[in-house]
């Protein structure tokens, strides 16, 4: 599905945000895309809906050159971004509009997640609130069933009802041919949904593994205090600390943002796929 190689990127004479950065994923997989601001996570997904043309080095998605925006490619590929503007139309106009240019669209899909939603067809996109607006791009994204979906940090804007219903509508509307990118800060509002992490850290890829094969040799607790050599990363948390540890046959569920924070203070954890 995504085949980058050795690829490069720099806005106009600024120092390079990426430098020989390599990733290939599969489809079949949502994936949890982290790194601290100005990594270059929004940049990545632009370069990969075709709105960036990179300076050096391959990339391949689908077997397309993305910045060539072949109608191949474009019909089969999402991008809802943090910042955008929309039609003031109502819902129903906008997919009389649009969904032709998605082959694969499916109105009844669009219909049950509006419901989920609480959003209705006669709705005035230019009169609603950024968090519904949201919410409809999301549900437009989902609904196109392309093959890649980018979604640059979308539960911004969303209430906690509405970031609740965005992993519930989102585990029950994609199928194994997809690929699903999720840009976020906000990890605990993806940490059940995703299944794969990609960590961009100094222009590169510096993490990229499954969250089952991190969890089969980590360990993520909480103690009230800490023994030297028991841990390979911790962190103050209200009553004690955070720490990430060797498995050693006890099974806890995955801590994002320690994990996150393991790795971007150069925590290097071997992890064989």
């Amino acid at each position: 599905m995504i085949n980058i190689q050795k690829l490069s990127f720099c806005y106009s004479k600024r120092k390079s945000l990426y430098e020989d950065l390599n990733l290939e994923s599969k489809a079949g997989s949502i994936i949890g895309l982290l790194g601290k601001n100005g990594a270059g996570k929004s940049t990545l997904l632009k370069l990969m809906a075709g709105l960036l043309k990179p300076q050096n080095g391959k990339m391949l998605i689908m077997d397309h050159v993305p910045f060539q925006r072949k109608p191949s490619y474009l019909q089969d590929v999402y991008f809802v971004p943090e910042e955008f503007s929309i039609a003031s139309t109502s819902i129903k106009s906008y997919l009389q509009s649009m969904a032709p240019l998605y082959p694969n669209f499916d109105h009844g899909k669009m219909k049950q997640v509006l419901l989920d939603f609480k959003l209705e067809e006669n709705q005035n996109l230019g009169k609603m609130s950024y968090g519904q607006k949201k919410k409809f791009l999301i549900a437009f994204a989902l609904s196109t069933n392309c093959k890649l979906l980018l979604l640059d940090e979308p539960t911004n804007g969303l209430d906690i009802p509405s970031k609740a219903l965005f992993r519930k509508v989102m585990a029950g509307a994609l199928s194994d041919d997809q690929l699903v990118i999720i840009s976020t800060h906000q990890v605990k509002d993806v940490d059940n949904l995703i299944d794969r992490i990609v960590l961009v850290d100094d222009g590169r890829i510096k993490f990229n593994k499954s969250i089952i094969s991190v969890t089969e040799k980590y360990a993520f607790h909480t103690v009230s205090e800490l023994n030297e050599g028991d841990f390979l990363y911790s962190e103050v948390a209200p009553g004690g600390y955070r720490v990430l540890t060797s498995k050693n046959g006890v099974e806890t569920p995955l801590d994002i943002e320690l994990l996150f924070n393991a790795l971007t203070n150069g925590i290097n954890l071997e992890i064989h796929e």
